[in-house]
């Protein structure tokens, strides 16, 4: 059964080896006694107008506190989900801690969290430590689309690089197919008018779930080079590559500034590169496109509380799904919305 998990889980992760779009066929409740499987959704070539998600009405008032503990990368979309449900809902309390994907797990485990922001899926051992405290899975609930970026300084010139490329420049194993060692701009783009010297590079650090889908996209799980300089958040990626033009370094394309400029990317066996846009993103094109996450401690058979069921309901709504637009993500596709909140059962108008 884990061994099918991780299968699962380099499918998903490793978008590079997939020729569709980001999908969620299993989740993590595979690994329990009586799995819960979220629905799928065939590709969207386009980015949906915000008037065609189900519409998020308060239709109650309600009261309590609503903790979430996990990706750090999510810290800016949770900050204006958070922000978006106080103004809906004065009573309730909402706490965000944002150190990392690793974190939810433990938090989730030990009741301290209600929700568990990921950028990624958990892992097989996270996955059997949930699983034997409570005797059941947790739920992986999609909530929005990611392109992974590939950032330089604004005025470096390079345009793109291959995956395999990627591979030779942050890694050190070649377990996909890398060309050796890449440590050098010229290596890049020859008689080109990239810096001169060594590439810095920047990512970032083991708790996080970028590094994670990375190391599995990008590196065929093989080791980052020690020279990769592993930093705690995801702005703080961009801002260090956009501090110097000899520096390239990956994060979501959700934290772009000015001052850095996202990379095309193309498949090993592809001609075209592709930018991380929505439409790139949605229809599979772009290489490293992901989705984010929200676990939940959801036992079967029961009801979600009105708190969470709520905040799930203006998740998967057209204000949720704004709000991930607003912030430089991927919405997620209409009728998998709309799949999703009858999957969790928050279509209903009271508590």
């Amino acid at each position: 059964m884990l061994r099918g998990y991780l299968c699962g889980l380099m499918a998903v992760a490793a978008l590079a080896a997939c020729s569709g779009p980001a999908s969620d066929s299993f989740t993590g409740s595979q690994v329990a006694e009586a799995p819960q499987t979220l629905p799928t959704d065939a590709a969207q070539p386009e980015p949906a107008t915000l008037e065609a998600y189900p519409i998020f009405r308060p239709q109650w008032n309600l009261s309590g506190t609503l903790s979430a503990v996990g990706s750090d990368s999510m810290s800016n979309l949770m900050a204006l989900w958070s922000e978006a449900y106080r103004d809906a809902h004065p009573g309730v309390r909402v706490q965000v801690q944002s150190a990392g994907s690793a974190t939810a797990p433990p938090a989730l485990i030990q009741g301290v969290a209600d929700l568990g922001p990921m950028s990624r899926l958990m892992t097989a051992d996270e996955l059997e430590r949930f699983t034997s405290r409570y005797g059941y899975a947790p739920q992986a609930v999609p909530v929005a689309l990611d392109a992974l970026a590939i950032y330089v300084h604004r005025d470096n010139p390079l345009q793109a690089l291959d995956l395999r490329q990627l591979d030779a420049i942050f890694g050190r194993n070649y377990r996909c197919g890398g060309p050796g060692g890449i440590s050098q701009w010229q290596a890049l783009l020859e008689g080109g008018r990239l810096p001169t010297g060594a590439l810095i590079l920047y990512g970032r650090n083991s708790a996080s779930g970028t590094h994670a889908y990375f190391r599995s996209a990008t590196l065929c799980g093989g080791d980052f080079l020690a020279q990769v300089n592993e930093q705690p958040g995801s702005a703080s990626v961009v801002q260090a590559v956009g501090a110097s033009i000899q520096a390239m370094g990956y994060s979501s394309a959700g934290y772009q500034t000015p001052g850095v400029r996202a990379l095309r990317l193309r498949r090993e066996d592809e001609s075209t590169a592709v930018a991380p846009l929505p439409e790139h993103v949605l229809s599979g094109a772009y290489p490293l496109s992901r989705t984010l996450y929200i676990y939940l401690n959801m036992p079967p058979n029961r009801d979600l509380s009105p708190v969470v069921a709520d905040f799930l309901r203006m998740v998967l709504s057209d204000v949720g799904q704004g709000v991930v637009r607003k912030d430089g993500y991927v919405p997620l596709p209409v009728s998998r919305v709309q799949r999703l909140r009858a999957f969790l059962g928050v279509e209903a108008s009271a508590p």
